[in-house]
C-alpha cells in the first residue's frame, strides 16, 4: 500500500515585487501550518518522504512541516520539477517515486495540487486551500500505478480554527 500526502503552500506575500518563484510566507501561513500540522501529527505514516518544489513558498512551508514532525533531514528533497501548476506534471513525479518509499509527503502549488487530489482520491475539491492537507491511500505497492484512491484524510486550516 501507499500514502501520498499532498500540501499546497502556505499563504504567500505580494509585498514585494518578486519573481513567483522567490516569494516569501506571509505571517499567517506560519499560523495555519501550525493548526494544520497539530491535526496531523496523530496521522503521520512512519518513515515519509518530502519532497517540495523549490519556490520559496513552497520550501518553507515544507521545512516547516520537517522541523515540526521531526523528520529527518535525509527524507527531505527539494524537486525542480514539482514547480509545476499542471496535474498532469505532478502525477508524473508521484509515478516517478523510488517503489522503496511507502508514504510520500508533496508540497507544491495549485491548480495542480487539487486536479491531482481529485484524480486520485474519492472526493471532490473545489479549490485545496493554501496549508490545505490531503491525504490518499492507494491498493497498490507501485507508484506510477497509483489510482482510484481513498481519500483518508482532509486538514484545511479554515476548519481548524
Amino acid at each position: 500500500m501507499k500514502k501520498l500526502i499532498l500540501v499546497r503552500h502556505g499563504k504567500s506575500s505580494w509585498v514585494d515585487d518578486l519573481p513567483d518563484v522567490e516569494r516569501p510566507l506571509k505571517k499567517r501561513a506560519y499560523k495555519d501550518a501550525t493548526l494544520v500540522i497539530n491535526a496531523f501529527s496523530e496521522f503521520v505514516p512512519e518513515e515519509i518522504q518530502l519532497w517540495s518544489s523549490p519556490a520559496v513558498r513552497a520550501a518553507t512551508t515544507a521545512r516547516y512541516f520537517q522541523e515540526e514532525l521531526e523528520i529527518p533531514e535525509a527524507r527531505f528533497q527539494i524537486k525542480k520539477d514539482l514547480y509545476t501548476f499542471d496535474r498532469n506534471a505532478l502525477l508524473k513525479m508521484i509515478g516517478s517515486c523510488d517503489q522503496a518509499v511507502e508514504n510520500l509527503m508533496i508540497f507544491g502549488h495549485n491548480p495542480a495540487m487539487t486536479g491531482v487530489a481529485n484524480t486520485l482520491g474519492d472526493q471532490n475539491f473545489s479549490n485545496i486551500p493554501t496549508t490545505g492537507l490531503c491525504m490518499i491511500q492507494f491498493e497498490t505497492n507501485d507508484w506510477s500505478s497509483v489510482k482510484n484512491g481513498k481519500t483518508l484524510l482532509y486538514l484545511f486550516p479554515k476548519n481548524l480554527r
